[in-house]
């Protein structure tokens, strides 16, 4: 399953940032193909923080082989707007 490939192949280097994989999912809507990776830290995920996990996953899916269609990569946060801090 690409789902589980693209976890083994992210997750430590991104695990090294104190972000965890909340969750992957690999998708076709309409004609276009979607890699979504959710993900989640103690303190609040901004879209720098969403921004820097794209760029440190994005040459290491470039260089594998798992996915060979044309996808979209949407990195987003798990938390949905409750922040007290």
């Amino acid at each position: 399953m690409i789902e589980e490939k693209v976890r083994k192949l992210i997750e430590e280097p991104v695990n090294k940032m104190g972000i965890t994989i909340d969750s992957i999912i690999y998708e076709k809507e309409g004609n276009n193909y979607f890699l979504r990776i959710v993900i989640d830290r103690i303190k609040p995920i901004d879209i720098d923080t969403c921004v820097e996990v794209t760029h440190l996953i994005n040459p290491l899916l470039d260089n594998s082989d798992i996915i060979s269609d044309s996808y979209i990569l949407d990195i987003s946060s798990k938390e949905k707007g409750d922040n007290n801090e």
